[in-house]
């Protein structure tokens, strides 16, 4: 991407690296504390045997999607933890919705917080937990489940602005 195809707003080098080389993590003291959210999607490829469960009967292990639910919203909290150069932030919200549809789970997650960075990693990690989450239910039927295209579709509020896809 050239300068000229860079979003307002958008550094033109890795932040995370700083003079020397090395991996650091960014200093926000001094950026405002502002409202700032994210939403991210990724979806679980599942047979149409899961699929067929999932509207129906349920899983061998059970209810698939509360779980699944529940997972993302840890996720979101344990991002800090999981990402090494991420700051714990102050999350004031994660909404989780789980679709089934013909071809798997379509998982859509917003994260909230009002800080001095972002959401963004949140967000995605919320997803990519879900997503395991509706693997790791399924796999005893459908073996071959995959999660696929997970990415941040929006992100508002902070220095930069707001973002779409």
């Amino acid at each position: 991407m050239s300068s000229g195809d860079r979003p307002a707003g958008k550094s033109d080098r890795l932040t995370h690296i700083d003079a020397a080389g090395d991996a650091r993590m960014v200093d926000v003291t001094a950026k405002p504390v502002s409202a700032r959210e994210a939403r991210a999607t990724g979806f679980v490829e599942v047979s149409p045997r899961v699929v067929e469960l999932l509207r129906g009967e349920g899983v061998p292990k059970g209810d698939a999607l509360s779980v699944a639910r529940i997972a993302g919203i840890m996720g979101a909290k344990k991002t800090s933890e999981l990402v090494p150069l991420c700051h714990p932030i102050a999350i004031s919200g994660v909404k989780v919705a789980l679709e089934v549809e013909d071809a798997g789970v379509r998982i859509g997650v917003t994260v909230k917080t009002a800080d001095r960075t972002g959401v963004e990693m949140e967000a995605l990690t919320a997803v990519a937990v879900a997503g395991l989450t509706v693997i790791d239910m399924v796999k005893a039927v459908d073996p071959a489940a995959v999660l696929t295209r997970v990415r941040v579709e929006a992100k508002t509020g902070g220095v930069s602005g707001d973002w779409a896809r």
